[in-house]
């Protein structure tokens, strides 16, 4: 399992109902295209064997006898490869009928599976063939010449790298107590379901969303299989279903309604699984008492790594179909927490540094719904500007039209002349640019608002970002401060995007205009003076590297808990062709790197609200000691 990973497939074979052998044969087809593709586990829809159609033929001891030389003959198939195949399958147990899936492997019967929930209701009548596992008492049996222990009891199959997966059968998971809670509860990482579900007007969706629904309730990967084309049309049709779902969310899927045989291939995370599960402490209290009977599946061949899954390079961005909403959903936690924190202590004045980038412009917008949401004067809100020896005419103008644009109260306070007097008190040469350079004009400017804000009986609104306290890039006890930080939840690349939407969504053209002069500005502190042509000089993703990488080091670091190794594949996938090994690598470190030593910064940060899946308050998601040694993770970035 390289790197947590393991590649399943959901197979769509052309079956005929009641016709063994060409079910076997399209079977071995598509069991020797995933195996060559790499897959380690398949899944077959129900009674693939046979059809699921087959009805009072299920009473034919023919067609019972030929599913069960079918099934030694995919058993014989199957010695040479190194995949697990889940097949439907019609089994003879004592006197009774079983709807099962047998679990099959280099020519070995793992296990057989009985369907519990019989559907028997409108155009189903399957209690009229089939038993229920409820009625299964324990035995052992032989099926396809081989012995194999049958109950109702839960089963888990354990692969050669540890990954456990169980298996329901259609039904079971539209049940209001699918198996599937319990395997998961009992440590399957991954369920398996052999369906044949017809065809309704709203049903694929439903369908949908109830898989998704419970691989995310059971923080599993969920492979779907149900029949398509070739099972009878008498009453209904069967559309093929190959569904592969993790957590919730949707990985592969097949064409509905397609003539020919159909494959879906899709990796499971299943570290990025066990990480959830582990982290949640509700899933953790609901296993207590939780078990199944386990079997073994046969070692494999070591095989090939690669990564087929998609990764997003910007995994904070909502997705474009949901952009509207989840950005409205952010701004509006971002504004309620400041209306909660202005509420509480009575006041009606905000104070906000503004600089003419994007987050103070971020924190200047929320601070305006906010205070259109308490219906108090925007005039309450006091944007300062702090021009010093970097500012250029190009943020200092964004910064005093945007104030304008909004209607708030402005001043301008030039921190030159109290920095210089500064540097004279503790002896520093100005001209020297280093961090007592830089750190002198940010603590300046903090003293500044925060006294402002005693002046006028007001609140300090914070407009760090959630990626600047991850790599420190905040002066401690200057930029670091305020009294509420209403960006802590939000990583740069958000940022960008939300003041992306609010300016194409802006009424007024110019503000329209203005905040897309802001996006395109560079990221800069401006701590160090212009270039000779007055424009910024200090930018920071030339400092500390691109911000994209860096939230998306921090997401898959602090979201997952992967290690160095697995977030440089990952970040290889998502950033092909724009970023080369040796600038991941570097970038990579200097994530790490930064992000223990700067801890010390986050364990004393002021409230503010979480937005997303990660947070960095000490209060709330993350408590790290400032003194960890970060030599672990640095020295697997070296071995990259």
């Amino acid at each position: 399992m390289k790197y947590g990973l393991i590649k399943v497939a959901a197979a769509i074979p052309g079956v005929r109902v009641a016709d063994v052998e060409n079910n076997v044969l399209q079977m071995e087809s598509l069991l020797a295209q995933a195996e060559g593709r790499g897959a380690e586990l398949i899944v077959f829809p129900e009674l693939s064997m046979t059809g699921y159609c087959c009805q009072d033929l299920f009473r034919q001891q023919l067609l019972l006898d030929k599913a069960e030389e079918g099934l030694l003959t995919l058993l014989d198939f199957t010695r040479k490869l190194d995949i697990i195949a889940v097949v439907g399958v019609p089994v003879r147990i004592g006197t009774l009928l079983y709807n099962c899936a047998a679990v099959i492997q280099h020519g070995t019967l793992l296990g057989v599976v009985p369907k519990t929930y019989l559907p028997n209701y409108n155009e189903f009548y399957e209690k009229r063939w089939f038993a229920s596992a409820a009625d299964l008492q324990p035995q052992e049996i032989y099926l396809a010449g081989s012995p194999v222990h049958v109950s109702a009891e839960p089963l888990l199959f354990r692969t050669c790298d540890g990954v456990a997966f169980g298996v329901e059968i259609c039904e079971d998971v539209w049940a209001p107590l699918p198996p599937s809670n319990t395997l998961a509860l009992a440590g399957a990482d991954i369920i398996v379901n052999l369906s044949a579900s017809n065809e309704l007007i709203g049903k694929h969706r439903y369908l949908c969303s109830l898989l998704a629904q419970q691989s995310a309730r059971t923080m599993c990967g969920y492979v779907y299989s149900s029949s398509g084309f070739g099972e009878s049309t008498q009453d209904v049709v069967y559309g093929g279903n190959a569904l592969v779902f993790e957590n919730g969310r949707l990985l592969a899927k097949s064409e509905r309604f397609a003539l020919e045989p159909q494959l879906q291939l899709a990796q499971i995370d299943v570290e990025r699984l066990r990480s959830e599960r582990q982290n949640n402490t509700t899933f953790r209290t609901a296993q207590d008492g939780a078990s199944a009977r386990v079997v073994d599946a046969k070692p494999v061949a070591p095989r090939d790594f690669e990564l087929i899954r998609e990764v997003n390079a910007h995994p904070f961005i909502p997705a474009q179909a949901d952009m509207a909403e989840a950005c409205e959903e952010i701004l509006n936690i971002q504004t309620m927490g400041l209306c909660k924190r202005l509420q509480h202590t009575h006041c009606d004045k905000a104070v906000i540094g503004i600089s003419g980038g994007l987050d103070s412009t971020l924190a200047l917008l929320v601070t305006v719904r906010a205070f259109d949401r308490l219906r108090l004067s925007r005039k309450g809100i006091l944007g300062i500007t702090m021009p010093g020896f970097g500012t250029t005419d190009r943020t200092h103008k964004n910064a005093v039209l945007l104030m304008s644009a909004l209607g708030v109260s402005q001043r301008e306070i030039s921190i030159a002349k109290a920095v210089t007097q500064h540097f004279e008190d503790i002896g520093h040469d100005a001209a020297v640019h280093d961090v007592t350079y830089e750190n002198s004009q940010a603590r300046e400017r903090t003293q500044i608002l925060m006294d402002v804000a005693n002046q006028v009986g007001g609140m300090v609104i914070g407009t760090g970002d959630l990626s600047e306290l991850a790599l420190g890039w905040c002066t401690y006890n200057g930029d670091h401060m305020s009294m509420y930080g209403v960006n802590a939840g939000v990583p740069k690349t958000l940022v960008q995007y939300l003041i992306r939407y609010i300016a194409e969504n802006a009424q007024a053209p110019t503000l329209n205009k203005l905040l897309f002069d802001v996006i395109d500005t560079p990221i800069s502190p401006e701590l160090t003076p212009a270039d000779s042509e007055g424009n910024i000089q200090q930018k920071t993703e030339d400092l500390v590297g691109p911000y994209e990488l860096h939230d998306f080091f921090l997401y898959y670091f602090l979201r997952h808990g992967f290690r160095p190794a697995k977030i440089f594949v990952l970040a290889q996938k998502a950033f092909d062709g724009k970023y080369d090994d040796n600038t991941l690598r570097h970038w990579l470190q200097t994530f790490c790197r930064r992000f223990f030593n700067q801890q010390f910064k986050r364990s004393c940060m002021p409230d503010g609200p979480k937005v997303g899946s990660v947070s960095l308050s000490p209060r709330g998601d993350w408590r790290m000691p400032s003194d960890a040694a970060n030599a672990l993770w640095l020295k697997e970035c070296e071995s990259l």
